[in-house]
């Protein structure tokens, strides 16, 4: 798909002029020795399993009853993630927001219908890919998470990384990108690079976040050199 035509499914007309916390240092360093909760029981059972043995669909069912951090006390729905099991292309944001949290679901509400189309841009439906976030229950106020919340979902994310195995990670916004990479640099300066992923060989790739993009429609374009980026390395 063209550029133009990416724009346009975006919902920004071709002609529109393009404009030339620190982070928890524990979070990239997260495994199942960093939850000792490594004791987590699955609902039902009394045993403990600790998250680096469980498959997506286990995995699934602890976070869905976990209480590692005080954000689960204002939940209603705990936002796991959603998508194809084993994409090569994962989009991972910061949290829930309102509509997230009252589904269930990930990227639902007007930024998740951005997210949609710039996956549909890049040629993918929505289910081919695999949508996650940094945590997995709504801030108060769509607030940043705060490092001890991210380091409380850690082994979750890691584990859900490790199981999908994408060949490409997209960052969407500055929190994300700031706790995946562990920088306290900004979007601006993180943008138009690829990275790797920790010790792996998973690449990653930082764009603007979608509810951002809504706001600053302006901004569209430069997301479409990241995602265009994004895509040229899974060719």
């Amino acid at each position: 798909m063209s550029k133009n035509s990416y724009l346009r499914a975006m919902g920004i007309e071709v002609w529109q002029s393009r404009p030339p916390k620190e982070s928890s240092s524990d979070f990239a360093n997260a495994s199942e020795e960093s939850v000792d909760n490594s004791e987590i029981a699955t609902p039902g059972t009394t045993e403990a399993s600790r998250i680096s043995e469980l498959d997506l669909s286990a995995l699934r069912q602890v976070a869905l009853n976990c209480k590692l951090c005080s954000l689960h006390s204002g939940r209603n729905n705990v936002v796991f993630g959603e998508g194809h099991n084993s994409a090569n292309l994962m989009f991972i944001g910061e949290g829930p927001g309102a509509d997230e949290d009252a589904q269930g679901l990930p990227f639902v509400g007007r930024a998740g219908q951005l997210l949609t189309s710039m996956i549909e841009a890049m040629g993918f439906a929505r289910s081919e890919v695999y949508i996650a976030n940094i945590v997995k229950c709504r801030p108060p106020n769509n607030r940043d998470p705060k490092p001890e919340e991210a380091d409380s979902c850690a082994p979750y994310l890691l584990r859900q990384i490790e199981l999908v195995s994408p060949k490409i990670i997209v960052a969407l916004g500055r929190v994300s990108a700031q706790l995946l990479l562990q920088t306290d640099q900004p979007i601006g300066k993180l943008r138009g690079e690829v990275y790797k992923f920790r010790d792996t060989n998973i690449d990653l790739v930082v764009t603007y976040h979608p509810a951002y993009l809504v706001r600053k429609l302006t901004e569209k374009s430069k997301s479409w050199d990241d995602l265009w980026r994004a895509k040229q390395l899974l060719n």
